[in-house]
């Protein structure tokens, strides 16, 4: 049994695991839990989490969160939602009661309140560090703030399952309606059981959904990598995006252009797979 947390604040939230873990609770059930807490704090949303965060340009809070679990096809995510301090708890009931995977804004609120949620005003989603913070970036047209965190939560039970799970209120003062990595599968979380592995990000949202940097992380472990050598390759990885290549079972011709060249060419990928 394991979990692990993004960034130092999630201590309370791993501590809280450890508690119902010793309850026998399962991996699901440890991830929705101990994420809520953190989620519905007001003190947690200078992080960029939940009550608390930070609004969009428009000052409203918006919340992304997701959760996966090993097993296959156990996804739900809920994106640009407003009103509900716990967004992670609605992406479980997106994934146990739903037959899709994400909503998104009005939809994900209605389908919310018809679980029983309250949408709450947006101003009992507002701290007084946000409301400064957005007072601040009216006054200035531009964004302040250097926050882009994200609370992510990584736990493996006695049984072998492992979920993770991810909530961000988003990039403060953000576009009404912007989704980040943080909901989508791959980008900002995903797990597998057959792996035994799991990863979550954090970090520049519109940035990191360019790599699927999760998915490649497990991928990676799934090949025998360590969790380390996993993460720090996918890194790599993205540092090092440039070079081209392509491969095919026919002979591919492509043509390419980078930064030195006089002029494009033609390449030729050879065959190096002969399928009947």
């Amino acid at each position: 049994m394991a979990a692990v947390g993004t960034w130092a604040f999630s201590l309370a939230a791993v501590e809280r695991v450890r508690r119902l873990m010793a309850a026998g609770s399962g991996a699901t059930h440890c991830v929705q839990e101990a994420m809520a807490e953190l989620e519905n704090d007001k003190e947690t949303g200078c992080f960029v989490v939940g009550r608390g965060g930070f609004p969009n340009k428009a000052g409203v809070v918006q919340c992304d969160a997701a959760i996966m679990e090993g097993l296959p096809g156990r996804f739900g995510a809920v994106a640009a939602l407003p009103g509900v301090g716990i967004p992670l708890t609605v992406a479980r009931m997106v994934m146990d009661k739903n037959t899709h995977n994400m909503l998104v804004g009005e939809g994900a609120a209605a389908f919310a309140k018809e679980q029983g949620f309250s949408i709450e005003d947006n101003s009992d989603m507002m701290s007084e560090a946000g409301l400064d913070a957005y007072e601040e970036f009216l006054e200035n047209r531009k964004s302040t703030s250097k926050n882009h965190d994200t609370l992510g939560l990584i736990v493996l039970d006695h049984l072998g399952n492992i979920t993770v799970g991810v909530s961000t209120s988003g990039a403060p003062f953000k576009d009404p309606g912007r989704v980040g990595d943080s909901p989508l599968p791959g980008c900002g979380l995903y797990a597998d059981n057959r792996a035994g592995a799991a990863a979550g990000a954090t970090g520049d949202g519109d940035k990191i959904m360019c790599f699927c940097p999760s998915f490649h992380v497990v991928q990676l472990m799934k090949q025998g990598l360590s969790p380390a050598d996993a993460c720090q390759s996918v890194i790599q990885d993205i540092c090092h995006r440039g070079e081209i290549g392509a491969a095919s079972t026919v002979s591919f011709p492509y043509t390419f252009w980078g930064y030195g060249m006089e002029a494009a060419e033609q390449r030729q990928s050879n065959p190096h797979t002969h399928i009947d």
